[in-house]
């Protein structure tokens, strides 16, 4: 069986953002579970232009190839206003390039979600629209979803001082390649 291969998109443009910092541990996680990743930031996500179909879809062409690729996929994004961010939402639309492909969007591939915000409030209302975005791209929202409340200053250096949520993190990072193994192990999955 190949290594399975992890996909993590997220942040903000603020290098160094706790919903970076979030994705980066919960990739740590799927890698010590067995996994090779590649991450593409909120840096690379505020560097995109706006989705307009083929007119510019070659400015996202490596995130859409590593979607093509992936067995699994971490989705991070802060809590704006009640609903994930635009630069992930725009990153999202991205893989509208992928509508034609013997596997569409996300098919059959398990899909790990992570929320940060600066309070409780919105954590749950964008966990729900981050499920619905994923189902709506035939993905499959792993049963456990991070969502985390960053007002106490939780990150620091890449290093999550709360227990809790560190195991929150790791537990999406680990459940995404335990699903990703199982389908690659599985051939009734294959597309």
């Amino acid at each position: 069986m190949r290594v399975p291969f992890v996909v993590g998109i997220g942040g903000t443009a603020k290098l160094g953002s706790s919903t970076e910092q979030a994705l980066q541990i919960a990739l740590r996680a799927a890698e010590e579970a067995g996994a090779r990743t590649q991450f593409f930031s909120g840096r690379y996500l505020a560097a995109l232009p706006l989705y307009l179909t083929e007119s510019n879809a070659e400015a996202g062409a490596d995130l859409v190839a590593a979607i093509r690729q992936a067995d699994g996929v971490l989705l991070a994004s802060p809590a704006y206003h009640g609903a994930i961010s635009g630069a992930v939402k725009n990153a999202i639309d991205y893989l509208e390039e992928t509508a034609r492909d013997p596997r569409t969007y996300l098919d059959g591939i398990p899909v790990g979600l992570i929320v940060t915000a600066y309070g409780w409030q919105a954590t749950g209302s964008t966990l729900a629209s981050m499920r619905s975005i994923v189902h709506a791209l035939r993905g499959w929202p792993t049963p456990f979803g991070a969502a985390l409340n960053t007002s106490t200053g939780i990150f620091n250096g890449g290093i999550c001082t709360d227990a809790l949520a560190a195991g929150q993190l790791s537990l999406v990072g680990r459940q995404v390649v335990e699903f990703a193994s199982l389908r690659l192990s599985d051939r009734s999955f294959a597309a």
